[in-house]
Order: structure tokens, then C-alpha cells, then sequence
């Protein structure tokens, strides 16, 4: 699926989770999907709020935080909180399950994936008979560059 697919579909996901829920289905909402899904790495809602009013949008942060918490509820975007450092979000239709490993000392953040995790997954949802919908994995440590600053 190409960039300008994806963007259709999640349009078309978010506009029909907004009539179900009632609420209006307004310009702001739909420009900050597009932003949301033009982003390539984690953000965070501020560095959104202002990358939004450099391109001459008229957002509101009330508007902003409001259409987060739509987009995390229908599941087009996932939140994380790594460690202490602002909750942080990103792009979630179409993306590959992956984890995070994050620098207490710098906040650089990777990601990385690992089949065994999907395996322990899968083990355990038949062991306690669950039927797990997603899961989060946090490594905390320092990154080389800070090791070598050290």
C-alpha cells in the first residue's frame, strides 16, 4: 500500500469512527490525521502543535489533545511513555509490531524487532488463555554515543 492509499484509508477509518461516536466531523481533525500520518518517527504533541502552526494551520492545543485521544481510541495512533520524557506518539494503521529501546541518559529512542517476542507471545496467550490484541516492550539503558561520553 502506497503513502497516499494509506492516507485515504485512515481517513475513511477515522471519518466512520466520528459519526459512530457523534461527534463533528471537522477540517482540523482531518488535517491533523494527515499530519499525524506524515510524521516518520515518534512526536510528541507540542512538536505536532508547533510543526502544525508553521504550515499556517489554525489549530487550537485543545483541539490537538482532543483529536489525540480520538485517534488513540479508534487505534490509528499508539502512545507510549518512555520513562520520565513526555508521552510520545506515533502512526499505527498498516505499521509493523515492533519494540522500543530507549537511553535513560540522552532519550534517543530505537526500535527494533525480534520474532522471538511475536513466539513468547503466542506462548503465553495459549498457556493463560488469553487472546492478546497487542502488547508494549520497553528496554532501558545507555546507548553507545553516551557510553563512549562517559
Amino acid at each position: 500500500m502506497n503513502n497516499s492509499s494509506i492516507q485515504s484509508t485512515v481517513k475513511e477509518i477515522f471519518s466512520e469512527y466520528i459519526e459512530r461516536k457523534g461527534h463533528r466531523k471537522t477540517p482540523e481533525r482531518f488535517a491533523i490525521l494527515d499530519e499525524v500520518y506524515s510524521q516518520n518517527s515518534h512526536f510528541d504533541v507540542e512538536q505536532l502543535y508547533i510543526h502544525m502552526k508553521n504550515k499556517n494551520y489554525r489549530v487550537s492545543r485543545a483541539t490537538l489533545y482532543n483529536t489525540m485521544d480520538l485517534l488513540l481510541d479508534c487505534g490509528l495512533i499508539i502512545k507510549h511513555q518512555f520513562g520520565k520524557n513526555i508521552a510520545q506518539f506515533e502512526k499505527a494503521y498498516l505499521f509493523k509490531q515492533h519494540d522500543h529501546i530507549i537511553c535513560t541518559t540522552c532519550g534517543r529512542v530505537d526500535e527494533y524487532c525480534d520474532p522471538r517476542i511475536h513466539e513468547i507471545e503466542k506462548t503465553v496467550a495459549g498457556m493463560m488463555k488469553y487472546s492478546i490484541s497487542h502488547h508494549s516492550l520497553y528496554f532501558y539503558g545507555t546507548c553507545e554515543a553516551c557510553q563512549k561520553t562517559k
